[in-house]
């Protein structure tokens, strides 16, 4: 049976990026679910959480391009430009947040 499925994965290159489209679908959910939470005990950092999942969904939507079989560079280095922001973001809400009392070393 096990060979029946990698000759079915084989046949169809499509599934890669069909998981690759639902993970970064699955990541601006949470994104937005977090922010939701979020929005509850402070209206701004929940509205930066918010952007931030339009911004992966966003960017998730750009990685794919429907017939090309690798990601140009370009759209790489904006990938990898826009997580890194996004994570220096949201590092920036817990140190530096209304509730975290500031950042003590």
């Amino acid at each position: 049976m096990s060979d029946a499925r990698s000759r079915a994965g084989a046949g169809d290159p499509g599934l890669a990026r069909a998981r690759t489209s639902l993970a970064w679908t699955r990541t601006a959910l949470s994104f937005a679910a977090i922010g939701g939470v979020i929005l509850k005990r402070d209206l701004a950092a929940g509205f930066v959480v918010l952007a931030l999942s339009c911004l992966v969904w966003m960017v998730g939507r750009m990685a794919r391009v429907p017939g090309q079989v690798r990601p140009r560079p370009g759209r790489l280095l904006v990938i990898t430009i826009v997580v890194t922001a996004v994570a220096l973001v949201a590092l920036m809400l817990v140190l530096l947040g209304p509730e975290s009392g500031g950042l003590r070393l």
